[in-house]
């Protein structure tokens, strides 16, 4: 069945829009006003967004088991109908694509990105704009995704490892002190400020019960000191993109125009060419929204009735390219001392913290060499493996930044992941993670075992179950694999005789994406 098919099969209950929010939009829209209302009792799109640095659209569309539609301004991101689910397909458990609103995709899409940038997601949760950030990284740069809400930040997490992005710090930090502590240092900045939501109305319509115009006016403070704090931390000729899934003028371009008016050495830039306008429509941002500075003219605007997305404003501020900001840069914090445990006491060892701190890491290599070995790995994350990447602590490995990027001083900043985690150190061995398995690439070499999607053993995999191994497999020798689907890697399990033991966490059964996208 095609997309367009579902839509007379789907009953759509009615959203109860506030009286104050429609008079409102009446007044700003004018004669688009009856469309834009119509769309309201439309079923919304669902789109998801391909990960470029595991799938290609062709191979994709190749092998998806459900009817998608592609996204005409969006390169790799497809339309879907609600009822196939994608989530519960063993193609996004392999993290090759997320799930987002069309119009969550614009700011990333939008924002110039260069392999080298620093990047920072100022409120990154869920993951929308840090996964796309990072896949268009490639490996290279930096990318910094922080969310003040812990349990927020526990979600970003996921989806960053589900794509298997390696060069990330996730943190878990107020933008304040952020600011205090990174200044001047990245290149691009994505600030999708925490709004009050009429975009998504039709998505979640809880928003539409709690909307006031108050709301919008105590958000606007925030919004405005939100992007005080990011363009501290830009560097000159940097790119800061302010987004929300707002009509709220007062959310947009008022808190705009506020910034142009605070910070002088700022201004507002176009996102799209022409070419780009007559292929996205989108309405431009309007002056009497805010103090009337003909710059917000460059504002954008995408409204439910000229595009199948959800609403969602975009503004681009440049900071004035007048030299690069001084360095703010630290090296990485050394590994902590080693310490010995003995029964319930611990103490130190007797060894200095350096020559402990040594001796550890040196034993540790030696476990990853060997599980290297055995699985025949030689890339990490789509690049060579380098043993001058791996960093133990408390008995955890991580794959660190490459040593010649120049990193933002990460001393003291409460993190959930700094680069990738490969595994852990158990008694004379060493553990991959899922994380691990998540980061390798379809051409990646390792010892592996494929399922097709119409193994009947690969959603019980999926769901935690050991699996019984055909007379083939059975043949192969026991230890270490990477279990994929249709060639995309899953997981890692451990054969032994006729089976191979699952090493999915429990916590990696159900794959949060909770918050907007």
């Amino acid at each position: 069945m095609a997309i367009d098919d579902y839509s007379e099969a789907f009953q759509k209950e009615e959203v109860h829009l506030p009286e104050a929010f429609l008079s409102r939009m009446k007044c700003m829209l004018k004669e688009e006003y009856p469309a834009f209302l119509a769309s309201y009792s439309q079923p919304r799109s669902y789109g998801l967004r391909l990960n470029p640095l595991k799938v290609t659209p062709e191979e994709f569309e190749e092998m998806v088991p459900f009817p998608v539609e592609r996204i005409p301004w969006a390169q790799g991101a497809y339309f879907y109908h609600e009822t196939d689910r994608p989530g519960r397909s063993p193609l996004y458990r392999a993290g090759l694509y997320y799930l987002q609103d069309p119009g969550a995709m614009l700011p990333a899409l939008l924002m110039p990105l260069e392999p080298e940038d620093m990047v920072l997601d100022l409120c990154a949760a869920p993951g929308g704009k840090a996964t796309a950030a990072g896949a268009r990284l490639s490996g290279k740069g930096f990318l910094a995704a922080n969310d003040i809400s812990p349990s927020r930040a526990k979600a970003l997490l996921r989806n960053i490892e589900l794509f298997g992005l390696s060069n990330t710090f996730v943190s878990v930090q107020s933008p304040e002190k952020l600011a205090s502590q990174w200044h001047g240092v990245f290149d691009k900045i994505f600030l999708d400020a925490p709004c009050s939501g009429e975009g998504m109305f039709r998505k979640e319509e809880a928003l539409a019960k709690d909307w006031s115009p108050q709301k919008s006016l105590n958000l606007s403070e925030i919004q405005a000191g939100l992007i005080d704090n990011a363009l501290t931390m830009l560097r000159p000729g940097g790119l800061l993109l302010y987004s929300t899934c707002t009509f709220a003028p007062e959310e947009n371009e008022g808190v705009i125009a506020k910034a142009l008016k605070k910070h002088p050495e700022t201004e507002l830039i176009p996102l799209i060419s022409e070419e780009g306008e007559a292929l996205l429509p989108l309405t431009k941002g309007s002056p009497s929204y805010g103090d009337g500075n003909p710059a917000l003219y460059r504002c954008l605007r995408a409204y439910p009735h000229r595009m199948r997305a959800e609403g969602q404003f975009l503004a681009c501020l440049r900071k004035a390219p007048e030299g690069r900001a001084e360095s703010f840069c630290a090296a990485l914090p050394q590994t902590s001392p080693a310490v010995v445990f003995s029964g319930r006491k611990k103490k130190r060892s007797s060894l200095s913290p350096e020559k402990a701190s040594h001796r550890k890491t040196s034993e540790g290599l030696l476990f990853v060499k060997a599980f290297l070995d055995q699985t025949g790995i030689t890339r990490i994350a789509g690049a060579p493996y380098e043993s001058s990447r791996v960093e133990i602590r408390q008995e955890k490995v991580f794959y660190s930044q490459e040593k010649n990027k120049d990193l933002p001083d990460l001393t003291g900043i409460p993190f959930l992941r700094k680069g990738l985690y490969l595994g852990e150190l158990k008694k004379n061995r060493f553990e991959p993670s899922q994380a691990f398995a998540l980061s390798f690439r379809k051409t990646d070499p390792a010892r592996s075992i494929s399922l097709s999607l119409t193994d009947k053993r690969l959603p019980a995999f999926l769901a935690g179950e050991s699996l019984i191994l055909t007379e083939e497999e059975q043949s192969l020798p026991d230890g270490w694999y990477l279990i994929c689907a249709e060639g995309y890697p899953l997981s890692f399990a451990k054969k032994t005789k006729a089976t191979l033991k699952n090493k999915i966490p429990e916590s990696w059964g159900l794959i949060p994406q909770t918050g907007r996208p």
